[in-house]
């Protein structure tokens, strides 16, 4: 029988928008070397350029400023009266993980992973690509105490899903503190349904995980010396007596954690949780890298900032949840002025599509200047993910993402009219339809907004 999820599939289906140029082969619009000329060149990093050229060679910025030395067979783009940009940054993205977002079956799941819920085909990467968005970090969602392993895109849409991985990005994970672990494991009567189950959650993992440390360095050590001294051999019985710990891919993680090797990531909106995660990641020896969400980070940045921890969070989300109820829209500013590194984040499948005009809310909301508002969407978010060596702002030897904009990237009014990543262009909006240069078919509709945990932050 064909039942009303049958009618929906098909209306999902017959909804959903088609590319508009399916003859177009993949790198159809890379070229050696490109040149955009006459741009206004918001580098963000030294400043403004006006009337300047971006030389691009083999994907990378080859050459910034008035004159650029471009072979004369470079591919010249004119953009006089134009706005060039590094690509937008999203540094807190659920996009293209549908419902997969949380594995709310555990407070602590940190062998998740979400590449392996990436749906590469979903019109969110696309509606972010057209709003300049070039680089995403996808996380677990906010359920758990301890959440999955983060991935990095390149926002090549109409690529294969692994053509879209951000190459040798490093590792984040991520953690929730505050309402939602309460709310998922509270309805359920189960630990944790507190605050303080919350953090005794998360210390007792990191308990077990260096308990699972030590048997391995033990083991490990032995090994080493049965190897490098016979008389050892003789003692432990040859190296294939020498039986391995279990592997557990829980603690596993939780381990890469304490050795250093991912990025933390922490859901969490209010000051005295700040505090109470900077301890804990003390007391067991790791970084925060970034606080995401943090709308009462302007009550303790003073005390934040000096431990290099970042934040990602919203221009002026406020009320929604009991933890946004002193969320103020001069938060970002206020915490930039008190030292602390500063990222506009989404969170959001519409946000995502505008996050410069989030920036833009900066210069209005604080008095931030044009460079330190663009950066919060770029350079920053970069740092947060750890490949602002790479992307995130207008410098030679980095990667070719930029965006071409019709007017002052900051204005309400500015559109996205090129986007290139690692030099290719990958959305032209003078193209017919929906302006992508390598997608093909039908894109997905995940059906949800792309919030962490369904709409609940």
């Amino acid at each position: 029988m064909r039942g009303p999820s049958f009618v929906l599939a098909l209306l999902l289906c017959a909804a959903a928008p088609k590319a508009q140029n399916p003859s177009a082969p993949v790198n159809a619009n890379a070229a050696h070397d490109i040149v955009i000329a006459n741009a206004t060149v918001m580098t963000v990093t030294h400043g403004t350029l006006e009337h300047a050229s971006v030389w691009i060679h083999d994907g990378k910025i080859a050459g910034v400023g008035a004159t650029v030395n471009a072979p004369a067979d470079a591919v010249r783009v004119e953009a006089s009266g134009k706005y060039l940009t590094p690509g937008i940054i999203d540094p807190h993205s659920h996009s293209a993980l549908d419902n997969d977002v949380n594995e709310a079956t555990s407070p602590v799941t940190p062998s998740m992973m979400m590449i392996d819920a990436f749906d590469n085909r979903d019109k969110a990467l696309y509606q972010a690509l057209a709003g300049g968005v070039t680089t995403e970090l996808l996380l677990h969602g906010s359920a758990n105490m301890i959440g999955g392993q983060a991935v990095v895109i390149k926002n090549k849409f109409g690529l294969s899903r692994d053509a879209m991985l951000f190459p040798n990005a490093p590792r984040s994970i991520k953690f929730a503190s505050g309402e939602n672990p309460k709310r998922v494991y509270g309805s359920r009567h189960e630990l944790p349904s507190t605050r303080m189950g919350n953090f005794e959650v998360m210390r007792q993992s990191f308990e077990d995980a260096k308990a699972y440390m030590a048997k391995w360095d033990e083991y490990n050590a032995k090994v080493a010396k049965a190897k490098s001294n016979p008389e050892a051999k003789t003692e432990f019985k040859g190296d294939k007596e020498l039986t391995p710990p279990a592997r557990d891919l829980k603690l596993e993680a939780l381990a890469d954690v304490l050795r250093g090797k991912l990025y933390v990531q922490i859901h969490c909106y209010r000051a005295d949780e700040f505090l109470t995660e900077e301890a804990i990641a003390k007391e067991y020896g790791y970084k925060v890298r970034a606080f995401h969400h943090a709308l009462e980070m302007y009550k303790v940045a003073d005390r934040i900032a000096p431990k290099g921890t970042a934040i990602a969070t919203f221009a002026d989300w406020w009320g929604y949840k009991d933890e946004a109820w002193d969320a103020i829209p001069w938060n970002a500013v206020m915490s930039m002025r008190k030292g602390v590194r500063v990222a506009l984040k989404s969170d959001s499948n519409d946000y995502v599509r505008r996050l410069n005009q989030e920036a833009g809310k900066m210069i209005r909301y604080g008095g931030a200047s044009e460079e330190e508002a663009l950066r919060m969407v770029t350079l920053n978010p970069a740092w947060i993910i750890g490949v602002d060596d790479r992307v995130g702002s207008i410098d030679t030897g980095k990667d070719a993402d930029l965006v071409i904009w019709n007017m002052d990237p900051l204005s309400t009014y500015a559109r996205a009219e090129k986007v290139y990543i690692d030099g290719d262009l990958f959305f032209d909006s003078s193209l017919p339809g929906f302006g992508t240069t390598h997608f093909n078919g039908v894109m997905h509709d995940a059906g949800d907004f792309g919030g962490e945990d369904g709409g609940n932050d």
